[in-house]
Formats: structure tokens, C-alpha cells, sequence
């Protein structure tokens, strides 16, 4: 049982890790000259967001571990509805992509970055990990998934963990490359961003419509079995 919530889980977990903004972020604080401590801090409060954000589920939904109850139902429509709304996002990403060789938007708070604190990196990737409304409605599905699926405590912690080691990878990935190969990341870090920061609509587009099929599909399913 455990290996098959792992396994339903894995497309959310990818899903939240595959965030341009928060992966531009992070390379943008490793080049900074305080960048072992703020891309640290993002890092650290990006884990605790997802963490924190994934226990509350669990433990609001620990009801839905019967198969005929009403919070098993709620949990499939809730997949129903976080699938449509991702849909509904990759037409809204696809309408506003950057055209005719236009510079993609990023947030304003990206050019000031260099002054940031070490508590305010923190901060800042706990509430892109954890309130970020992508990551909120994938990580309350996965969260409820795991919930529902009636396992102990021991292995409910370990589905937890998966989801966030996952979730992470791609912006803690590049904080410990850095920690390791120190200006060496530099280059290499530095073409993700680009690529990142050029195709980010389009990247987000894809990822919209991939989790908006699969969450549509495992809702529609559990509300007709």
C-alpha cells in the first residue's frame, strides 16, 4: 500500500518541484556574495513550507481513510476541482506568454534579491513552497491522497517525506551543488536560469495541463468506484 500512495503522489511531488520562479530565485541568491546563507535559508524554509503544509493535511484528512466515507468523496472532488483549475491556469499561461521576442515577466522582488536576509530568504521559500497556490493545491492533494489511503503513522511519515524530498530537489539541488562545487556551479547554474527564465510560460503550460490530467483523472475515478 505504501509503495502505491508513493506512487500517486509522485506526479504532485514533480509537479511542485518543477517552479521556475522559486528555481530562478534560488540560483539567483547563489550568486550573491552571501549565497551559502541565503540560498540555505530559501532552501531550508522551502522544506519546512512543504512539510508543515503536508502534516496539517494529513492530519485534517485522517478521516478519509475509509473508502465509503464522505471525506473520501471530498478528497476526489477536490482532485476534480484542483484538475480543472490547472487546466483552466495552462490556458491562462499559454494566453499570456511573452510573444513577437518579448522579455518574460518576473517579479519585481527578483532585482533586489541581493539584499536579502538570511530570515527573509527563509521567509520567502516557505511561502512560494507552502502558499503558493500551485504548490498549496498540489500538496493538499497529495497530502489527502496519503491521508485516504489509511496507512500507519510510521508510513504515512514516510509517504511525507518522499513528497517533500521530491518537491525539493529542484531548489535544494542547486543550493548543495554550490555548497560542493562551489564557483564552479556558476556557468552551469546559470544556463538553467536562462533557460528557465525564457520559457517559463511555456514550462508552467505543460506542467498545468500533466497535473490537471492526472488529478482530473484519479477524482473522476475515486468518485464512480
Amino acid at each position: 500500500m505504501l509503495n502505491q500512495v508513493i506512487g500517486d503522489v509522485l506526479p504532485s511531488a514533480v509537479g511542485v518541484a518543477l517552479s521556475p520562479v522559486p528555481i530562478i530565485a534560488v540560483i539567483l541568491m547563489l550568486a550573491t556574495p552571501k549565497a551559502r546563507t541565503t540560498g540555505s535559508a530559501f532552501a531550508a524554509g522551502w522544506v519546512v513550507g512543504l512539510v508543515v503544509v503536508s502534516t496539517i493535511i494529513v492530519t485534517v484528512a485522517g478521516g478519509a481513510d475509509e473508502p465509503d466515507s464522505g471525506a473520501s468523496t471530498a478528497v476526489s472532488a477536490l482532485r476534480v476541482v484542483f484538475g480543472l483549475l490547472f487546466f483552466a491556469l495552462a490556458v491562462k499561461q499559454w494566453r499570456s506568454r511573452p510573444r513577437n521576442g518579448a522579455e518574460p515577466t518576473m517579479p519585481p522582488w527578483m532585482a533586489t534579491i541581493d539584499s536579502f536576509s538570511a530570515g527573509k530568504c527563509f521567509a520567502l521559500g516557505a511561502l512560494l513552497s507552502g502558499v503558493n497556490p500551485k504548490n498549496l493545491a498540489l500538496t493538499s492533494a497529495s497530502a489527502a491522497t496519503i491521508a485516504q489511503a489509511g496507512l500507519g503513522g510510521g508510513e504515512s511519515a514516510v509517504a511525507v517525506a518522499v513528497f517533500v524530498v521530491i518537491g525539493s530537489l529542484s531548489v535544494a539541488g542547486p543550493v548543495l551543488f554550490y555548497l560542493v562545487a562551489g564557483d564552479r556551479a556558476a556557468k552551469p547554474l546559470a544556463s538553467i536560469k536562462e533557460f528557465m527564465a525564457d520559457h517559463v510560460a511555456v514550462i508552467m503550460m505543460v506542467i498545468f495541463v500533466v497535473l490537471g490530467a492526472d488529478l482530473l483523472g484519479a477524482g473522476y475515478s475515486g468518485l464512480t468506484t
